[in-house]
């Protein structure tokens, strides 16, 4: 190289680093609508709306799908929720204890019920339970064989969810209440456990959404006209009509359950507690 050569340079596009990233999430949303309107113009539109949207086949779900369908899928999901509870704080409780047998017989509940599908769980307490005990009743009939099944199902999850909430209240609370006289079963519930239920609430309305969803699978207990939830409800009449409309009806109710309560949960994860801002 001699001395009238200069060393080559990159080129300069002339654009700053903001201009650049612009240009960048530009390009990216023409991309995107670019592929949506692709894929809205190659559907078949009107083949859907004949299998997924006929107003008529829609009306004739009303107001079964209310009074009946989905008034039983929020019974089933909240009577769940309630045996899930109470057993999970069992579990948790026996998690945490200083004694072995306690502990180790919440770890293997915790690891069997959270590692076998919901649907064996079903199976089991409707068909296999009647199997090893001969003339067993549940209480509340139906309702009561659900409560029992979602139950186990989210008391392996909840358990969990209480210990690491139990856990991260601060060990100072528990000395103080032991300071004042409480003993270690009274600071438990009166000091530990409130403000463990407040920092897993978000996690508990979370499983509740999930318990909603999973109450679908109570068709495998054999259910009367009366009992059926939204998901068997709107698969029957789909299977009366031959065609799709009832189970999208079914679906958007568990959207008009499901997004509320995900955007609850939502809120109580970014909204920050009284303690923390100050």
């Amino acid at each position: 190289m001699t001395d009238t050569e200069t060393p080559l340079q990159p080129r300069r596009t002339g654009l700053s680093v903001r201009q650049r990233r612009r240009l960048s999430r530009g390009a990216q949303y023409v991309l995107f609508v670019a592929v949506v309107g692709f894929v809205a113009a190659s559907a078949d539109w009107g083949r859907l709306q004949n299998q997924f949207a006929q107003p008529g086949i829609a009306g004739q779900m009303f107001p079964q799908v209310i009074t009946v369908a989905l008034k039983n899928t929020v019974l089933f999901t909240l009577s769940g929720f309630v045996v899930g509870l109470g057993l999970g704080m069992i579990v948790a409780l026996m998690r945490l204890s200083s004694v072995g047998p306690y502990r180790w017989l919440a770890g293997i509940y915790i690891e069997i019920f959270r590692g076998l599908p919901a649907l064996l769980i079903f199976i089991f307490v409707g068909v296999g339970m009647p199997l090893a005990f001969p003339g067993i009743q549940y209480p509340g009939g139906i309702y009561g064989k659900v409560a029992l099944a979602l139950g186990l199902v989210s008391a392996a999850y909840m358990a969990e969810t209480i210990r690491a909430g139990i856990q991260a209240v601060p060990h100072g609370q528990t000395e103080a209440a032991r300071s004042l006289g409480f003993s270690p079963a009274r600071a438990m519930i009166s000091i530990v456990v409130p403000q463990a239920f407040r920092i897993i609430l978000p996690p508990l309305t979370n499983e509740l959404v999930l318990l909603f969803k999973d109450s679908s699978l109570v068709l495998f207990l054999g259910v009367t006209l009366q009992e059926r939830e939204l998901s068997k409800f709107g698969n029957d009449l789909a299977s009366t009509t031959a065609n799709s409309t009832p189970i999208l009806v079914a679906g958007l109710f568990y959207l008009l359950i499901t997004v509320p309560l995900g955007f609850v949960v939502r809120r109580m994860e970014t909204t920050p507690s009284k303690e923390a801002v100050r």
